[in-house]
């Protein structure tokens, strides 16, 4: 069976040109960065071009580019490394737990922390965060790209009133990096951004690799000791293979952008979502009018249980994903969606497709084979769906 994977804000495959530019740094080259002999030298020059690989994605120095184990750690290390006793937190209620649990273990440090409502397109209105701006308000967490809707956020509007307002603004980029240019330049669309975050197993490097943005003006306190790394802002060895294979990665991203990847990627995307609710009645786009990622769509199909559809696309070769992969087998429904307005019943009938740059055409057609069938397989036996109701006398 010819597998299709359409789970790529889960995690998507290391491209080959990736790999083939970290391998060098597993065998030959395995010097550590910090060292001053050759084999040191060598490891601390290959951080070095990956560092400014980075800055260019992101159109900002290299020295504001720190590497770190993930978008987890990044998000923890923005809110942690600024924030401080008797300081206010504004977040949303659609974040990442990354965010959501960072910023509730924070609470029991002292801080007072703020979660934003959204609208039903899952979007953030300026005017909330205005309203809960306050004389303490240190800094504002508002993630990009939502990973089960892909929805996107007014960013520069929502760090521009955090700046207005006297707050730093860290967002969670993790969604939006491969998928949307992102400009931290002076003259940029993110030109009022702090802190970013970024996780490069979501646009083809490896697993355990990220990096937050810091701007050079803003002070972080490090979470770890016990090394002057990364600028004494975050201590332990470099893992240079990872960090060489998120530079490529980032230099592949810059390169797909140039060629019109994202508007091919819509195209697909669209006519996956197209094929869906074309072909299954009573389904329907979770956070429809909002603007999204090229890749991302949260769909909802009535009369479904969403764990059981998952593991019947499974079966047939399809993979997807009931939400964020994170949370995977919880009972709960989602987070995201429930704050969206979602009923619990509609969540737990909602799948996110995915896709990525090495998604085919042949592929969705094929998806598009196997879904339909799926869905009205599972809802034969339904006791909810087409049946009539039922006559008192």
């Amino acid at each position: 069976m010819q597998r299709i994977y359409m789970d790529a804000n889960a995690t998507t495959p290391l491209l080959p040109e990736v790999f083939e530019a970290m391998r060098p740094f597993y065998l030959e080259h395995y010097g550590n960065a910090s060292s001053i002999h050759q084999q040191g030298q060598q490891a601390r020059t290959a951080v070095d071009r990956a560092r400014e690989a980075v800055a260019g994605m992101l159109h900002c120095r290299p020295a504001e580019v720190v590497f770190t184990s993930g978008g987890t750690e990044s998000d923890n290390l923005a809110l942690f490394g600024v924030l401080a006793p008797g300081d206010h937190l504004i977040t949303t209620s659609i974040e990442h737990h990354a965010v959501l649990h960072a910023a509730q273990s924070l609470t029991s440090r002292g801080v007072e922390v703020t979660f934003l409502p959204v609208t039903p397109q899952g979007l953030v209105e300026p005017a909330e965060l205005l309203t809960a701006l306050k004389p303490n308000t240190r800094l504002v967490s508002i993630m990009y790209a939502n990973n089960e809707t892909g929805a996107i956020q007014p960013i520069d509007a929502l760090a521009g009133i955090a700046h207005a307002g006297g707050a730093l603004f860290h967002t969670d980029a993790v969604q939006a990096g491969g998928k949307l240019p992102l400009d931290v330049s002076p003259h940029g669309f993110l030109k009022d951004v702090d802190l970013l975050t970024l996780s490069g197993h979501k646009f083809h490097a490896p697993k355990g690799t990220g990096i937050l943005y810091v701007r050079r003006s803003v002070q972080l306190s490090p979470m770890f000791h016990g090394g002057a790394h990364e600028r004494q802002r975050r201590a332990g060895t470099e893992n240079v293979p990872g960090i060489v294979g998120f530079g490529k990665a980032a230099e592949l991203a810059t390169e797909w952008f140039r060629a019109d990847g994202p508007a091919k990627l819509a195209a697909l995307r669209d006519r996956l979502e197209q094929g869906i609710l074309s072909q299954i009645p009573e389904t329907g786009v979770n956070g429809v009018g909002a603007p999204r990622v090229a890749n991302t769509t949260s769909i909802h199909f009535d009369h479904v249980e969403a764990e059981a559809l998952l593991i019947a696309l499974d079966l047939k070769g399809l993979s997807v994903s009931g939400g964020s992969a994170c949370q995977s087998g919880a009972s709960e429904p989602s987070h995201v969606l429930t704050a969206m307005g979602l009923s619990a019943t509609r969540a737990r009938a909602t799948l996110r497709f995915s896709l990525s740059k090495l998604t085919t055409e042949a592929e969705v057609d094929e998806a598009l084979r196997i879904i339909p069938a799926a869905v009205a397989h599972l809802r034969e036996l339904s006791p909810t769906y087409g049946k009539p109701a039922e006559v008192t006398a």
